[in-house]
């Protein structure tokens, strides 16, 4: 028998068995608040833990966002200097194309056998430019007595050349296109060269080569008459498109390719 002694009761006998009984329960209470206090300490830890995690993550984002934003700040110049040249080149090449077709559809019509309805309507103003005197030639003074002299200078003298007569008249280029017998699918490729060649201007002359009329024929003497009639200088034309390049066409494309014919 065992006397167990309570604080606040008087001493009561307790038997060996539940002594035992008595202290398994106070052990097994010590165990589980021992387990207790673990549980908790570990959940502190775990959650130490996750917060460590979070902050690593959260520092790692904002490195990540810091690095992309300098790289864009690095590159974004560049890319824009890149589009602006882009830009630019974009820009010339629509302009070179524009002007080619431009060039191109002076003569788009044509190509189908169809009459440049422009060109009946178009009127061009003739240039009249004043013709230089020609100086009359001195005579050489004959000495009294001697007329066989002053007959024999007067026969020999040479007659004054007279320069081509420049032209007066009016007209329209399909008008003297139609009067030199050009094939009206060909006008498209003839007003595309006497418009670089002379502006429709008969009377259009080259001071450094002499070269005159329409087409610029050189030498003048080529044509009949002077060269300065426009249908006679686009008659000698046309003879010339086909008996050096074999069409308009071909002599059309050989003017764009040198800027000469």
């Amino acid at each position: 028998m065992l006397t167990v002694t309570d604080q606040n009761s008087e001493p009561r006998t307790q038997t060996r068995r539940q002594a035992r009984a008595t202290q398994r329960a106070a052990m097994s209470e010590g165990r589980r608040i021992e387990r207790s206090a673990v549980r908790a300490e570990r959940r502190r830890t775990r959650d130490t833990v996750r917060a460590w995690t979070a902050r690593r993550i959260a520092i790692g984002v904002l490195g990540g966002v810091a690095a992309v934003g300098i790289v864009g700040a690095m590159v974004a110049p560049l890319l824009q200097s890149q589009t602006a040249t882009a830009s630019q080149d974009h820009q010339q090449q629509q302009s070179e194309y524009s002007a080619a077709a431009e060039d191109a559809q002076l003569f788009a019509v044509a190509e189908h056998g169809a009459v440049l309805s422009a060109l009946t309507n178009v009127a061009y103003e003739v240039e009249v430019p004043t013709p230089t005197p020609t100086p009359e030639p001195e005579v050489a003074s004959v000495p009294e007595g001697d007329t066989s002299g002053g007959t024999q200078a007067e026969q020999t003298a040479p007659a004054p050349i007279q320069p081509p007569a420049a032209y007066t008249g009016g007209g329209s280029a399909s008008e003297w296109m139609a009067a030199a017998g050009i094939a009206e699918s060909d006008w498209g490729y003839v007003d595309y060269i006497v418009t670089r060649e002379s502006g429709w201007n008969p009377n259009a002359t080259n001071a450094s080569s002499g070269a005159c009329g329409l087409v610029q024929a050189l030498p003048c003497s080529k044509v009949p008459g002077g060269g300065y009639d426009p249908v006679a200088n686009l008659q000698w034309a046309n003879g010339y498109a086909v008996g050096r390049y074999g069409s308009w066409a071909n002599a059309h494309a050989f003017w764009v390719s040198n800027h000469w014919w």
